[in-house]
């Protein structure tokens, strides 16, 4: 975990999200989690790198994040892949409602911290890349390593 100036305590990052997805805003969003849940998010063992945001009942659900099992919580333990729901406000939820089933676009966590003691998760509300796309950004990534290395051996 690493704590940065604003306070916030950065439990875990999707790093894969910005190679597989354009990203057009950002929101924060509170996270309902169970007691076993919230210990293992206080050790850090959780990923978010192949979940995302999904609307049901006029809600928003998060899918497939993984938070590991409390070795100390027995019988009162959670499931790894349960469905947690999300904390926004109405028209927050109605507004990203309407983006998804007019533009396309989906929701994706990028990254889950502690603000003031509590769990949030930062969504991003994100266009998937084509195969060319992904293409162009590893090039351009090899270009600018390769630059640096010359620029390091010509000075």
């Amino acid at each position: 975990m690493k704590k940065t100036n604003q306070g916030l305590k950065i439990i875990c990052l999707n790093r894969k999200a910005s190679f597989n997805y354009f990203f057009e805003n950002f929101l924060e969003a509170g996270i309902v989690l169970k007691g076993s849940e919230i210990k293992s998010v206080r050790e850090g063992k959780v990923n978010i790198a192949d979940s995302y945001a999904v609307e049901k009942s006029g809600e928003i659900i998060l899918i497939n994040s993984h938070i590991s099992s409390y070795k100390q919580a027995s019988y009162s333990n959670h499931k790894p892949l349960d469905e947690r729901k999300l904390l926004l406000n109405k028209k927050e939820i109605n507004k990203l409602i309407g983006k998804m089933q007019r533009d396309g676009l989906t929701i994706i966590p990028t990254k889950m911290y502690f603000k003031k003691g509590k769990a949030k998760i930062e969504l991003a509300i994100a266009k998937g890349k084509k195969q060319f796309d992904k293409r162009a950004v590893k090039k351009k990534r090899d270009w600018n390593r390769d630059k640096a290395r010359y620029v390091r051996k010509t000075s």
